[in-house]
């Protein structure tokens, strides 16, 4: 990865924002010293400070003077408070928010003067530069205000722009989706546990098997539906525990439970 060749100021420096910063010093995308970072009340702003070498600013104008791009990596209820300089502080400035429920509509009211907006929703795997991020700007971006999002985003893991209107699907499918996983990996576990395997042999079997599918997914490019079917001899084991699958409708199960995040996500957003 090129180096993004920009100051970034993160506002917040929770988990996702330590992410993004290990991310982009992991992968070469920016220095140590093309980072800053202001927290709250809390130690975290200092603890990712020491830990990785990035400015601690004192203050907001300290943090956004010589910024180009700003992460709003703060918890998205912090928003209706959020201090009244940032309008002016972050004017001509790519603002990245990964505040979760929080449209584009309303990142507009407090961040007005922004050259550019930009709404992100990342996942969990992020954390170890496996995560999918899905964005969508505002308005159209300049190709070199598009290779920083890019970029930034990149330094987590893939990422993928789509309209606002699906955000709500995404966040309920890879936003949630590793929660839905670990649940199904857990019940996998259990089964295991309830076949006669013990605890740690069914945790191991269940978390290798997931890993494995998935790297063989993303190897192959194949359909999962080609995938299953190859490991599906007719009237095998294998067949026999897709039937009871089939039988508890088990794809409707996940529409539900997709359609359930969808709407509350939806929920979120008009409460926002």
């Amino acid at each position: 990865m090129s180096k993004l060749g920009v100051s970034i100021a993160f506002l917040g420096a929770g988990r996702m924002a330590s992410a993004i910063v290990d991310g982009l010093l992991a992968r070469g995308a920016a220095t140590a010293d093309q980072i800053a970072c202001l927290g709250g009340a809390g130690a975290s702003a200092a603890t990712l400070a020491r830990r990785t070498g990035i400015a601690l600013a004192a203050d907001l104008p300290a943090l956004l003077a010589a910024a180009d791009v700003v992460v709003l990596a703060f918890k998205p209820q912090h928003l209706a408070s959020a201090d009244p300089r940032l309008a002016e502080l972050t004017r001509g400035k790519l603002v990245l928010s990964v505040l979760a429920a929080k449209t584009l509509a309303r990142l507009a009211q407090t961040f007005p003067h922004a050259r550019a907006l930009v709404r992100t929703m990342p996942n969990t795997p992020a954390a170890i530069g496996a995560g999918i991020t899905g964005w969508c700007p505002h308005a159209p971006l300049s190709p070199a205000d598009r290779a920083l999002v890019t970029g930034l985003l990149g330094a987590v893991g893939r990422e993928v722009e789509i309209p606002e209107a699906q955000i709500d699907a995404l966040m309920a499918v890879s936003g949630c989706g590793p929660a839905f996983v670990f649940e199904f990996c857990a019940a996998l576990r259990e089964a295991g546990m309830q076949a006669g395997l013990d605890r740690a042999t069914a945790q191991l079997l269940a978390t290798e098997t997931i890993l494995g599918a998935g790297k063989l997914l993303v190897h192959t490019g194949a359909e999962p539906e080609d995938l299953r079917n190859q490991v599906t001899s007719p009237h095998g084991t294998t067949f026999a525990g897709l039937k009871r699958m089939e039988a508890r409708d088990f794809r409707g199960m996940m529409v539900e439970t997709v359609q359930a995040a969808k709407a509350r996500s939806e929920e979120l957003s008009r409460d926002a």
